[in-house]
């Protein structure tokens, strides 16, 4: 036990706890008791603008550049765009772009392995906070972001980081309170626009790695803890849908249905129509089917197992004749995919003739995996219903 503590102790992260567990104090603490004793001095506009503002600002930063542009590659920007990116990723205090990058791509690398940086199997606690406060017990290189040590912008951040974020994520509030309501504005400003923004910040980001491990739907892939949750989704600018996510990493959309609530992903589709941004990566539609339906096949399989009584076996039967025709379409799809891509992209030695029958065939091959897909799902919820 004595050998533990030590462990412990010697390994502490003493900056990251500091600066934790003291934005936290003071938010928790202190801001109750300025608003008991100032707050009817406050412009609360003012200063409600400056949270909301600086979350928006310091969370897309994390979403929108460390996560989406930087870690996933997911599209490129112009550099005014990125430079901003960069600048409020820094204000949310969560180490440089550089380092957050790498952490990341461990995590989907190693994803629920002892690798992981965030493993939650090691428990909610370590995947929310503790793998920050604790250092590894050795430092992992950074041989995973040799693309982003090579970029000049990213590489300035890097050195700069913590001087820009304490500049501009506490400096600037505590400057507009002071502006707006002299000396007491300029404490509200450091403890609403600074302190408290930082902690909702840094604890919505966390969840991702937490929450979005631990509770939640699964619609893609079960081999592994990442779930989806439209809660998490609302206060962290779309990044709630975590299982859709570790399935299409690169992917520039988290929230892939029209419905759901990503500012992420209209953010990268708007700068793009604005010539800002380009390059934005999606998945084909058709795979994102064939995973939802993967899963559906493995839980409706299981159930079949568990299942008290014998299921009818003509539904049986007409699903695994479905199961078998999507099987044959989605192997051509593949096939015919990877024939187009290959004669579009390498620009082979092809007429235009014989590339716009690639294309037909492949348009072809769509419609036909698409209404293999409509079959399944018609076998499906006729079986599924026979165990309800």
């Amino acid at each position: 036990m004595e050998k533990q503590r030590k462990y412990v102790r010697n390994n502490v992260h003493w900056g990251n706890l500091i600066s934790l567990m003291g934005t936290l104090a003071i938010t928790l603490l202190v801001l109750p008791i300025f608003i008991w004793q100032y707050g009817a001095d406050l412009n609360w506009w003012v200063h409600g603008s400056l949270f909301v503002g600086f979350y928006i600002f310091s969370g897309m930063g994390i979403t929108f550049g460390y996560h989406r542009l930087l870690a996933h590659l997911s599209f490129k920007v112009r550099w005014p765009v990125k430079m901003a990116a960069l600048l409020g990723g820094a204000t949310a205090m969560q180490d440089s772009a550089l380092n957050w990058c790498s952490d990341h791509r461990r995590h989907h690398k190693h994803v629920d392995h002892e690798e992981d940086p965030y493993n939650i199997k090691k428990g909610f606690w370590h995947a929310h906070i503790g793998w920050i406060m604790f250092k590894p017990k050795v430092d992992p290189p950074k041989d995973n972001v040799k693309d982003l040590a090579n970029d000049p912008m990213v590489m300035w951040q890097h050195r700069w980081w913590i001087h820009l974020g304490v500049l501009i994520g506490f400096g600037v509030p505590t400057l507009v309170g002071f502006l707006v309501d002299g000396p007491i504005g300029a404490l509200g400003g450091f403890l609403i626009g600074g302190c408290a923004r930082l902690v909702a910040m840094h604890h919505g980001t966390f969840f991702i790695n937490s929450l979005c491990h631990y509770l939640g739907k699964q619609p893609y892939s079960s081999t592994h803890t990442a779930k989806d949750s439209w809660v998490t989704a609302i206060f962290t600018f779309g990044e709630g849908y975590h299982n859709f996510h570790h399935e299409f990493q690169h992917d520039y959309r988290n929230g892939v249905k029209p419905w759901q609530f990503d500012p992420t992903k209209w953010m990268a589709w708007t700068l793009s129509k604005m010539g800002l941004a380009s390059d934005l990566r999606r998945v084909p539609d058709e795979k994102i089917m064939l995973a939802e339906i993967s899963q559906k096949d493995k839980v409706l399989n299981d159930k079949l197992s568990q299942a008290p009584a014998p299921v009818c076996e003509k539904a049986q039967a007409l699903f695994a004749e479905a199961g078998e025709k999507l099987h044959s379409a989605s192997e051509a799809w593949e096939a015919a995919k990877s024939e187009y891509a290959k004669a579009a992209q390498k620009k082979l030695d092809l007429t235009k003739d014989q590339l716009a029958e690639l294309r037909v065939r492949l348009e072809s091959a769509v419609t036909e995996l698409r209404d293999a897909i409509k079959e399944w799902h018609a076998a499906h919820q006729q079986l599924a219903g026979q165990l309800t």
